[in-house]
């Protein structure tokens, strides 16, 4: 087939239509710029590989999402950030919000 009797390509779709003006690869790539989605595809395809390669991994859907959130912390070297967040959000949700306004109780 020539490109003198192929077809003609189909439109995008709306979503990416609308997005147009800011899809300009051609740039990103000259400059050197990761294009996100290859990145982040990368990314979680080496990590969902990886975990579900491990011999008789077994697990439910928030189990596994828990799993690779903390792969891809670690692997990002975000872990002491990550840590002081939940730390601080886990003492809000289990004292700070829990007795609000009254001391805790004693052990």
């Amino acid at each position: 087939m020539t490109r003198s009797n192929c077809p003609p390509s189909p439109a995008p779709p709306p979503p990416l239509q609308a997005k147009e003006p800011c899809l300009r690869y051609h740039l990103t790539l000259t400059m050197g710029w990761p294009i996100a989605t290859g990145v982040i595809e990368g990314s979680c395809r080496l990590l969902v590989k990886d975990r579900l390669d491990t011999t008789g991994a077994r697990g439910s859907l928030p189990g596994t999402e828990a799993v690779l959130l903390l792969r891809a912390v670690i692997d990002n070297g975000n872990v002491e950030r990550y840590w002081r967040s939940f730390t601080e959000l886990d003492h809000l949700h289990t004292h700070a919000v829990r007795y609000q306004g009254q001391p805790a109780p004693a052990a």
